[in-house]
């Protein structure tokens, strides 16, 4: 409750799966307050892509848009690693420390989350992935398994406007996907080629982006800049969707620059309260009767730890911090490969995504075309980070290679491990005084094992496909630079040994759930986690309404 106003349900955090739960907490006739600590985003003032310096800009940075963390100490590197150093012909070697260096985590804060940012791929999980501990002795198994998700992964599906392949693999559907899927770029029809000589599966990837006009959007103009901001809004990102759906049925609230500092309880095992901190300063308490908590896998359990150790009574909240393993390698192609044109991410290979595919491992990967998403399509990264050089001969060589380049990505499972975590930095504190998340992420053997064969069907899918020498390679081995984060408070039907149960509920706590990527007991073989953490909240606010 504010000031008279009656809410049945605050929502803290507007990204995916806040922004997919408040949908459906306002489809079910509930009043919602949806709060974010960061700001609005205008995508047609916000993501322009007409500019001169288009390619070096990144996504907008606005006030509050980016949560203060830290890290904790980097993992030593043991070993020579050649094949996973991350390296480029602009700048050599990126990491000489001889620690890995910790150095992003990368997310935004605001009304629609990390999805304003996210390339947009939209996967399922690989149903084998939900069965890790009791199929190959790690990680955890989730307590639903894949039937239980996938109605509601044709819902989010829907709303979102998803076109993919009508090939499934293990992913069964009961509908086909509601748009068709996108034309591979010319660059990702290279690569397919060379995958045909290797006998790899290459076909177009699940994409969160418009191929036909859906619901009054308009279809992707294929610009190639899905992670600068999409002013367009064919991107299925959560502002166009799940938000503009919840608003219009006029049952939702959305509140921009509303950090909550604090949850409070009560004597019941209920939640009493949140303390929201206002813009000008000072903070306001918020009642109502249910709280879903999405504010993802590091800032979830930052509030509840800071908030009296909340729902921890398992000592699970800010463990089982699963990364983003991943590889990436560029070189350049003899024959133009018209970077610029096309979707990026628009080309897929699932052939080693089973948790069994990788020989000496545990956990799958994926392998894609990432030549948008590494950043080459405009000429001045190129000039830099492809051909560095100067004067006429520089400018010769540009003339010649521009447009050239090729990349291949992996992302693999990230087995959670007893070092990998998220606690508080009680040495350093926001503005409200709260101590900040602190990330601490450790490779175990089988994360290494997996990189090293990522990266080396990379480089033979660039060779098969005709690539000279690579130019610049990139990899979790000596960097963290994660975007998709996982598993903080995992879901389990044992309360001691998880934070949620298979509703996303806490298990002490009646009236809160959670529904991020926290709540995840595998990451999957590379799966993009946005689908299935809407599908989770889709399903959670289901079963709260059922209880």
């Amino acid at each position: 409750m504010i000031g008279g106003q009656r809410w049945d349900a605050v929502v803290i955090g507007a990204g995916a799966g806040g922004s997919a739960a408040a949908w459906r907490l306002s489809q079910r006739g509930m009043s919602v307050l949806l709060l974010d600590a960061g700001p609005r985003f205008d995508p047609l003032t916000d993501y322009p892509q007409t500019g001169a310096d288009w390619d070096l800009r990144d996504f907008p940075q606005k006030p509050g848009s980016e949560a203060s963390l830290s890290f904790g100490v980097g993992q030593r590197l043991l070993g020579d690693e050649p094949l996973l150093k991350s390296y480029s012909r602009g700048g050599g070697p990126l990491n000489d420390s001889g620690k890995r260096w910790m150095d992003s985590y990368q997310h935004v804060r605001g009304i629609g989350g990390t999805t304003l940012h996210f390339t947009g791929e939209s996967h399922r999980l690989n149903p084998a992935a939900m069965r890790m501990q009791s199929r190959f002795g790690v990680a955890a198994d989730w307590p639903i398994d894949y039937a239980d998700l996938e109605p509601y992964y044709v819902q989010a599906e829907s709303l979102i406007g998803v076109a993919g392949d009508a090939a499934a693999g293990p992913r069964w559907r009961s509908q086909p996907y509601p748009l068709p899927p996108h034309p591979l770029s010319w660059a990702a029809q290279t690569l397919g080629r060379g995958a045909a000589t290797l006998g790899m599966t290459w076909h177009a990837n699940s994409r969160a982006a418009l191929s036909i006009p859906w619901r009054g959007r308009v279809p992707c103009n294929y610009c190639g800049s899905c992670q600068k901001g999409c002013p367009r809004g064919d991107k299925g990102s959560a502002d166009v969707t799940f938000i503009a759906a919840a608003v219009g049925s006029g049952r939702c609230t959305v509140r921009p620059d509303s950090p909550v500092v604090r949850i409070e309880k009560d004597s019941r095992d209920r939640v009493a309260a949140v303390l929201v901190g206002r813009p000008r300063g000072g903070l306001e308490r918020i009642t109502a009767p249910r709280f879903v908590l999405a504010a993802g896998a590091v800032e979830t359990p930052r509030l509840l730890l800071a908030s009296d150790g909340l729902a921890n009574e398992s000592g699970e909240v800010g463990r089982n911090f699963m990364e983003t393993i991943s590889t990436l390698a560029g070189a350049l192609h003899p024959e133009p490969q018209h970077g610029r044109r096309g979707l990026p991410a628009d080309a897929i290979c699932w052939d080693y995504n089973a948790p069994d595919a990788i020989p000496g491992t545990r956990g799958g990967c994926r392998i894609y075309h990432a030549s948008a998403e590494a950043g080459l399509i405009g000429l001045a990264n190129f000039a830099v980070r492809a051909l560095p050089g100067w004067g006429r001969p520089h400018a010769q060589a540009m003339r010649r290679h521009y447009g050239h380049a090729l990349y291949v990505g992996a992302i693999g499972e990230s087995l959670p491990n007893p070092r990998s975590r998220v606690d508080l930095d009680v040495r350093k504190r926001d503005r409200h005084g709260i101590p900040l998340a602190r990330i601490t992420a450790w490779l175990t053997p089988d994360d290494i094992v997996r990189l090293r064969f990522m990266a080396a069907k990379s480089r033979e899918l660039l060779t098969a496909s005709g690539c000279g020498d690579i130019f610049e390679t990139y990899s979790s081995w000596d960097r963290f630079s994660a975007s998709h984060v996982f598993g903080t408070c995992r879901m389990g039907a044992n309360a001691a040994t998880s934070v949620v149960n298979a509703d996303g509920r806490s298990h002490r706590w009646r009236n809160l759930w959670i529904t991020d990527a926290s709540v995840f007991p595998s990451s999957g073989g590379g799966e993009a986690p946005a689908l299935t953490i809407q599908a989770l909240a889709l399903r959670a606010v289901d079963r709260m309404v059922a209880a």
